[in-house]
């Protein structure tokens, strides 16, 4: 990890950058698969993924009595696990949900909103150096939750065909109606062009590496929205004085073993802190099953000495971390000041860890300085908003000369003509009530006060049958049964 005293304003951006593969060559890789797949379907998807996972492999949807022995055998344990970080995921988000709330802009104009569900979601479940059984949980549980017909999973398998017990199992617990082996590029393409087997969808979700993160980009292009851009992990620290080494050491290395093009960033106004953490890197990660790879993230890391924790927090917001801990005296003091990150954790006792696995939040986030204007997954990602709005004869007294007013500035008059047609109407209608009234008012008191109380109609409710008749009789006329001229 290197280490940084002070750097000047201009320097940050440099500082900020992320480890990349370049992304010409990496688009061109995608374009070339993804137009494979479009033309040859299954038979693409099946060739790319003999070539980078499982050569052996004949066929991509996992049958459901293969889902049912792998359930048998995930240990009891890790079943308890997953099913208190289902309930504690459900919990937060269902916290999430939005009542219908009618607002009367104006006299009798109402306008609401309303969530219907992403019809046929796609989760995309990184299995290659990690089976992240946990991102299931942080999809499948909202997508559930929202109403999402159609839950499509696929997630690459291993050199000998297999899938994680403990994926098939988190998809079957939160409701995952179809799972495929396939990964990386093919996944992506899969779902979004749609194959003989795996169905093309309208939204994909679910973080991956920088071959899936372009993969995904390049599928907006053919239609089909994504969560936002969530590539490889990352993991800022604030540390001060009061915080305990060991830990930040160990939370930095939580993100660093995902993968070489991880990277994790200690900031800190103290000396003595910055010594002390990488001195308890270089002793923990000695310890990790996953040593080298962490080793190779930690290349592209850095310790970066402020002299505020003030300034640490400015650098923060401009790098705009994935993950953001505050490890420091006073956090949520500081977290005051948080503008750009995907999660933050306050304290010496809120690891990432928690929010990857149990906490409730939800895992999947914005990486790559995207936290700037994306947030993480929550449930309003497997909805859509619909707006509505209910105009009475009232309301378009209340807006319409306003509406005729702009439409005719930005010269279009077919939008002024849609307004102007019905303010005639309401006028021509409330001027025919108002003469209604004055003559009744003027000549028909008499009458009135004949029938008061004897069960017959006054005149006005004559007048208002004749018309309800008359409206009723023009409908009828409009009924394709009664066109004269439609041919037999």
């Amino acid at each position: 990890m290197k280490t940084i005293s002070n750097p000047t304003r201009n320097k940050w951006e440099k500082l900020a950058q992320r480890p990349l593969i370049k992304q010409q060559r990496l688009m061109k890789l995608v374009e070339k698969m993804f137009y494979n797949i479009h033309r040859k379907g299954d038979k693409a998807v099946l060739e790319y993924s003999r070539k980078h996972d499982f050569a052996g492999q004949t066929s991509l949807e996992v049958e459901q009595g293969t889902i049912s022995q792998a359930i048998d055998q995930v240990p009891q344990q890790l079943k308890q696990a997953i099913e208190l970080a289902v309930k504690n995921v459900t919990a937060f988000h269902l916290s999430q949900r939005e009542e219908v709330r009618k607002v009367e802009t104006s006299p009798g104009v109402t306008c609401w909103r309303e969530s219907r569900p992403i019809e046929r979601v796609g989760i995309y479940i990184p299995g290659g150096t990690a089976p992240l059984f946990s991102t299931v949980v942080m999809l499948g549980v909202p997508a559930k939750l929202a109403g999402c017909q159609e839950i499509i999973l696929c997630t690459p398998p291993n050199e000998e065909g297999v899938i994680h017990p403990a994926i098939l199992y988190a998809a079957n617990l939160v409701g995952v109606t179809r799972v495929f082996a396939v990964g990386g590029i093919q996944a992506i393409g899969a779902m979004t062009f749609g194959t003989e087997s795996i169905p093309t969808v309208n939204k994909i979700f679910g973080p991956g590496n920088q071959y899936v993160m372009a993969a995904k980009r390049s599928a907006q292009y053919y239609g089909v929205a994504i969560d936002m851009p969530a590539g490889p992990s990352e993991l800022l620290v604030i540390a001060d004085w009061s915080c305990n080494p060991s830990f930040v050491a160990a939370d930095l290395l939580s993100q660093a073993e995902h993968g070489p093009d991880s990277q994790v960033i200690l900031l800190s106004d103290d000396k003595r802190v910055v010594k002390e953490v990488i001195k308890e890197i270089d002793l923990q990660i000695e310890q990790l099953p996953r040593k080298e790879l962490a080793k190779q993230a930690m290349k592209n890391s850095k310790a970066i000495l402020f002299k505020t924790l003030e300034e640490c927090m400015s650098f923060s917001n401009f790098y705009a971390p994935e993950h953001l801990i505050l490890a420091t005296e006073f956090p949520t003091l500081l977290g005051r000041d948080v503008v750009s990150a995907g999660s933050v954790f306050l304290g010496n006792y809120s690891p990432e860890s928690a929010g990857d696995y149990a906490s409730g939040t939800n895992h999947t986030l914005p990486t790559s300085g995207h936290a700037k204007a994306y947030s993480g997954v929550s449930l309003d990602s497997f909805v859509k908003k619909i707006t509505f709005q209910y105009i009475t004869d009232e309301g378009i007294k209340s807006i319409g000369t306003a509406v005729e007013t702009m439409a005719e500035a930005e010269e279009l008059h077919g939008h002024k003509n849609a307004m102007t047609l019905r303010l005639a109407s309401v006028t021509k209608a409330s001027l025919t009530t108002a003469s209604i009234d004055s003559l009744l008012e003027e000549g028909a008191t008499p009458e009135r006060k004949a029938v008061e109380g004897t069960g017959e109609e006054t005149t006005e409710q004559a007048i208002t049958k004749a018309a309800e008749r008359t409206a009723e009789e023009k409908v009828e006329e409009r009924r394709p049964e009664n066109d004269q001229n439609e041919t037999e």
